[in-house]
């Protein structure tokens, strides 16, 4: 079993061996991944593979510190990190007494926060009382309504250098390391390169410091929209439903419980 990793070690990593990064919300597939990923999230994605939401918005601090607590019991030998939800993190003091909750009721190694140098503030308030935060720029799934979908960032030149600046001040407030998402690769690498915190990427390249991918678009069992950015290493979905229909088939005609089923 790998050791677990600490905000230390994961700085370490830096330049190093790619991290993975793996999102989860329960023990089951938390105990899957434990063996393997050096940090899972349990991201607010969950709103949408688990509550059937159109977005992340209306995921509540309650619900990730609820699917936290599953992840953690499911993966003890793995860092985790709960995503700070859409809301709870709108001023330093606000966003430090949900911080705060996070850690009191949940295993948690550390908190997301999306945003750049509008959020460094808030990191550094968190930072400042003990509290681990992995910073989130580029494309913000929590800010999809106000920007009118999900758009790829990192298009033109004014735009490379104002994710830099982003970057440089969620560094500079103490962030242990950085997700970029839906970044240009090329501008991603910059970012990385400017940056002496790891840069774990989704959508933005294979020349940064690790991946992350939601576990439901990698194993195929997210149907409903499938970003450019993931690869599907199964087609999970399609086996689920033949194994259902399997059962269903077997129930209806009496062929299961079997004699090796049966007491």
């Amino acid at each position: 079993m790998q050791k677990k990793l600490t905000v230390t070690t994961i700085r370490k990593r830096k330049g190093d061996t790619p991290l993975v990064m793996i999102t989860a919300y329960d023990a089951l597939f938390a105990r899957l991944f434990d063996p393997v990923a050096d940090i899972i999230l349990v991201g607010d994605s969950l709103n949408m593979t688990f509550a059937g939401r159109n977005d992340t918005l209306s995921a509540t601090l309650e619900q990730m510190i609820y699917h936290t607590n599953a992840v953690c019991a499911g993966a003890p030998g793995t860092f985790v990190i709960c995503d700070m939800p859409f809301g709870t993190y709108t001023a330093p003091e606000q966003a430090l007494t949900n911080a705060v909750r996070v850690y009191r009721e949940t295993p948690a190694d550390a908190v997301k926060i999306e945003g750049g140098r509008e959020k460094a503030a808030i990191v550094a308030r968190l930072v400042s009382e003990g509290v681990a935060v992995c910073g989130h720029i580029g494309l913000l799934p929590q800010a999809v309504r106000g920007e009118g979908g999900y758009k790829v960032k990192g298009r033109d030149e004014e735009n490379a250098l104002s994710l830099i600046e982003d970057a440089r001040a969620v560094e500079d407030a103490g962030a242990f390391c950085l997700v970029v998402e839906g970044v240009k690769a090329d501008v991603a690498k910059r970012i990385a390169e400017a940056v002496s915190i790891p840069v774990v990427g989704i959508g933005a390249g294979n020349a940064v410091d690790g991946q992350v991918l939601v576990f439901a678009d990698m194993l195929g069992l997210y149907e409903p929209f499938v970003p450019k950015f993931v690869k599907q290493y199964m087609n999970g979905a399609e086996a689920v439903k033949a194994a259902v229909e399997a059962y269903r088939k077997e129930v209806t005609e009496r062929t299961f419980p079997a004699p090796e089923h049966t007491y």
